[in-house]
């Protein structure tokens, strides 16, 4: 989710700011300039979406999912694939009704998505979901999007490093290897800003750009490059519907002078449906604890991290 990725970029450039500034920062300083992206709840009028009752009246939930966005979201032919996919069908079934999916694509920024997806609708069509899934779970975000109630915290998602054995047999490469070997990154996320600025920008020769992380892994089958730093579920998937064998790995070295690693997965539903909010987080809840959500990132192949509530 590279606008994501992107708010964490401006996250990294404000933390020495933030953390100089105050140790506890309120809602009103961290929703300080966003005016402009998005609008306070007594500037708008919106009254969009369903409540809970003429969600079971009706018969269904109506789904926002990242397209093309393996191995969360997908479309196979007819079928809708994928871990945020099944998540989603689970709560549906636990509040009674059935799961439609609304796919779309990433807008410029996470409030964009929020905005077009939860409580506006998009200039076209208009229509809104009930529930946004793979929404970050953040403080800023939802001190700056008052329309929006974020939680339901199903996993965190991490960056890990996809690498050839062969060319680190001493196992997961740390940072300062690119200095002799090539990485492969998609262009603008929270890898490419951190390789290409690591000690004052002394990798960036090394530092190879692609479009996704699909072609980044490509690019690390064709032996372009000797590994590919990106989202672990992302690179996990890739690797595992790849043809390297065993001589592929992937893990999750330490990244040296860098914290903003690892970042917290939920829900997000229009301010005005708490019922549905509460229904939907109290079922990932309990998946959480009684380990069906791990079941399903197991059947997926991908490492599951939980969340800390």
């Amino acid at each position: 989710m590279k606008h994501f990725c992107q708010f964490l970029l401006s996250a990294v450039l404000i933390a020495a700011t933030a953390i100089s500034t105050s140790a506890h920062a309120n809602c009103e300083d961290l929703a300080k300039g966003f005016g402009d992206v998005v609008p306070k709840r007594s500037d708008t009028r919106i009254d969009v979406g369903q409540d809970f009752d003429t969600i079971l009246e009706r018969g269904f939930l109506t789904f926002a999912v990242y397209e093309d966005f393996a191995p969360y979201s997908w479309m196979s032919g007819e079928e809708a694939k994928g871990i945020d996919i099944e998540i989603a069908r689970v709560i549906a079934e636990e509040i009674g009704v059935e799961a439609k999916f609304n796919f779309y694509s990433a807008d410029e920024n996470v409030d964009a998505d929020f905005r077009n997806q939860v409580w506006r609708g998009p200039l076209i069509n208009g229509e809104v979901s009930n529930i946004m899934m793979h929404a970050p779970y953040n403080k800023d975000l939802q001190c700056r999007n008052e329309f929006v109630v974020l939680g339901g915290q199903y996993f965190n998602e991490t960056l890990a490093t996809a690498y050839w054995k062969d060319a680190f047999p001493d196992g997961e490469p740390t940072t300062p290897f690119y200095r002799f070997h090539k990485v492969g990154v998609e262009n603008d996320t929270v890898s490419d800003f951190y390789l290409t600025n690591f000690s004052g920008g002394m990798l960036r020769k090394n530092v190879v750009h692609y479009p996704d992380h699909k072609t980044a892994f490509d690019g690390l089958m064709k032996r372009e490059v000797d590994a590919v730093m990106g989202v672990k579920g992302k690179l996990e998937h890739l690797d595992r519907i790849g043809d390297a064998d065993d001589k592929v790995a992937v893990g999750t070295p330490p990244l040296i002078n860098f914290s903003l690693n690892e970042w917290t997965i939920g829900i997000a539903v229009n301010f005005r449906y708490r019922e549905l909010y509460y229904a939907a987080d109290g079922t990932i809840e309990d998946m959480v604890k009684d380990g069906r959500m791990q079941k399903i990132f197991e059947k997926y192949e991908v490492s599951y991290a939980k969340p800390e509530y």
